[in-house]
């Protein structure tokens, strides 16, 4: 898992099961998801304010190594990058969460035309733009409540920019499959701009013991931020599903480069989730979450496809992470 970056999109003062409230949409998609083969679930989903809460201790645990890893990489680093950014840029980041990694670079950036915070979640969105507005009072801050997977105009700020720079970080990028991966990267460039460039953070291949423990760790905060998503869709759309059912399990996938978070049935069971009734076999997996790891070589591939080439490299001691500069391939 890694930084938000969506929600389920639900009223929000809706608060009883009753799924007849939520977007057509969106039940739709649930449902497809959970009847196909393997079943699976978005993770998209894995993020309402429970799940953001304990997704949060996630990023404390000490087996969970992403986070803490690429922070120390920004500190490090901040003036580089930041030089790279330039002064009079329009700096945008997708899935801007809280906004806590920016504040590093931000702090380097004095001359800013602007910064957008882009976010799906407009409540966790407007309270994190007021509190960098606080902080750096001379910053144009300018909050874009979206989907950042698919293009839309960016606000434009007062002062003109010399160009647009994307900020990407925690690792986001590898929720996606490649093919979905290379399109975002292309919303990315077109974001941009001519002159637009990216910075970005994925996470790297390593021990596959080192990556199961960081996504199954043994206070069991993964765990219960994975079945959550259950307890979320019998909350908003009506679904009856029996958490002590399921459990959590985090596979590494060397074929795919990628952890798979699962939840298995325990038992074999029917639950109801709008009106539809789905069949769960003892053993049977669902999936809510990949997260792709890679090389240097197949992110630069990856990269390349959606018209992106790497012009700086920083990475921790252990190679676990990098934080990339990237511009736009002629």
């Amino acid at each position: 898992m890694t930084k938000r970056f969506n929600v389920l999109r639900t009223p929000s003062a809706r608060k009883s099961a009753d799924w007849r409230g939520a977007a057509p949409a969106l039940v739709e998609d649930v449902l497809r998801g959970l009847q196909s083969t393997p079943k699976r679930l978005s993770p998209t989903y894995l993020y309402d304010e429970r799940g953001s809460q304990l997704f949060d201790q996630i990023c404390e645990l000490r087996e969970y190594y992403p986070t803490r890893t690429e922070t120390a990489i920004l500190a490090a680093n901040a003036a580089d990058i930041a030089s790279c950014i330039g002064d009079d840029a329009l700096l945008v980041e997708l899935g801007s969460g809280a906004s806590t990694k920016t504040r590093l670079l931000l702090d380097r950036l004095p001359n800013l035309a602007g910064y957008v915070p882009v976010d799906i979640s407009r409540s966790h969105l407007m309270g994190a733009a007021q509190r960098i507005a606080a902080a750096y009072p001379q910053l144009e801050v300018l909050p874009a409540c979206a989907d950042f997977t698919q293009y839309f105009p960016l606000p434009k700020p007062r002062r003109a920019a010399a160009r647009v720079v994307v900020f990407f970080p925690g690792s986001t990028i590898g929720n996606f499959d490649t093919p979905a991966a290379i399109d975002l990267m292309r919303v990315m460039r077109r974001m941009a701009g001519i002159g637009g460039a990216l910075v970005i953070g994925f996470d790297l291949v390593k021990d596959p013991a080192v990556l199961e423990q960081a996504y199954d760790d043994s206070a069991g905060v993964t765990a219960a931020f994975n079945l959550n998503v259950l307890r979320r869709l019998n909350r908003e759309l009506g679904a009856n599903f029996e958490l002590r059912h399921f459990r959590h399990q985090a596979l590494w996938a060397p074929a795919a480069s990628r952890i798979e978070m699962h939840l298995v049935s325990t038992v074999r069971q029917e639950v109801t989730i709008a009106g539809e009734v789905l069949s769960f076999a003892e053993n049977e997996h669902l999936v809510t979450e990949h997260c792709h790891k890679y090389t240097p070589a197949s992110f630069a591939a990856q990269a390349a496809a959606a018209g992106w080439k790497a012009e700086r490299t920083w990475a921790d001691v252990q190679n676990y992470f990098n934080v990339q500069y990237l511009d736009q391939r002629p």
